[in-house]
């Protein structure tokens, strides 16, 4: 414990920590806390993301291994193989948000909308989930757009207070549109940008 210079009274120490112009060490102590503590927190945040995006996955396991990629890519160039369902549902995601966009970029959605909207594509995603039948690094692919849409539609609910729904919608878009550009589904129409 640092004591009190002599003439110093306890409330003045307390005082110069607090506005930190006590000691050196004191101000060592305030530096490194003043590292710290954001490094930690900036650690806990994507340890956070990482968490929910295994969450959201969690009961879906086919096996794979765990060391999944965490960034979306081709299958060697070539677009992975796509099975019926996941076909219909992310069609019905598709057309889900297609009519959406302008009026959401409009500023003529309300958050009701985007509540049923999200719970809608939620609903799909479900559907996706309980029949997927890929390949095991499809299928560690496929999970990169689920978390994507589920993060739209987490922040279209209200769910994430950190992002606007508009914003939640168009992750959604995107997330549809990276589907299509990894998945092979010859059906697929990609989504305009809605600006």
């Amino acid at each position: 414990m640092i004591e009190p210079r002599p003439g110093h009274s306890v409330n003045k120490l307390r005082r110069a920590i607090g506005t930190r112009r006590f000691t050196g060490e004191t101000s060592m102590k305030t530096s490194i806390r003043n590292i710290l503590i954001p490094a930690l927190a900036v650690a806990a945040l994507t340890a956070g993301l990482g968490a929910t995006a295994m969450a959201q996955t969690k009961g879906h396991d086919h096996g794979h291994d765990s060391a999944a990629p965490h960034v979306l890519s081709l299958n060697n160039g070539s677009k992975w193989r796509t099975d019926a369902p996941l076909r219909a549902g992310m069609k019905k995601i598709r057309n889900l948000v297609a009519p959406e966009l302008n009026a959401a970029h409009a500023g003529k959605l309300d958050a009701a909308r985007y509540q049923q909207l999200a719970t809608r594509i939620e609903t799909e995603v479900a559907g996706i989930v309980a029949n997927c039948k890929l390949e095991p690094e499809a299928d560690a692919m496929l999970h990169l757009v689920i978390a994507d849409i589920t993060q739209g539609t987490d922040a279209m609910a209200g769910k994430d207070h950190q992002s606007r729904p508009v914003l939640g919608l168009t992750k959604v878009a995107r997330a549809v549109n990276q589907y299509g550009s990894h998945f092979d589904d010859p059906g697929f129409k990609p989504l305009a940008d809605g600006h």
